[in-house]
């Protein structure tokens, strides 16, 4: 689901007393234990000045960044 900026903006200047948890099972120390960090197959970690580059030349960053690195890759064989 996409929240339109104005709804997240609402959502964000909510204080917490008024966030609704009652349904959310609080996570304890068990949990915390045995927590394990999953990294997806495809993950790229992208220097943040890097990414914000990428952002500020349109919506379609993404397909720029793959298009940059396929043009290196062809340039490599």
């Amino acid at each position: 689901m996409k929240l339109s900026k104005t709804r997240l903006s609402e959502i964000e200047s909510l204080p917490e007393d008024m966030i609704d948890t009652s349904e959310i099972p609080e996570l304890d120390d068990d949990f915390w234990e045995n927590a394990q960090r999953v990294v997806p197959e495809n993950y790229l970690q992208i220097e943040h000045e890097i990414l914000e580059w990428f952002k500020g030349q349109g919506p379609d960053y993404h397909a720029q960044i793959n298009k940059v690195l396929r043009a290196h890759i062809e340039t490599q064989r």
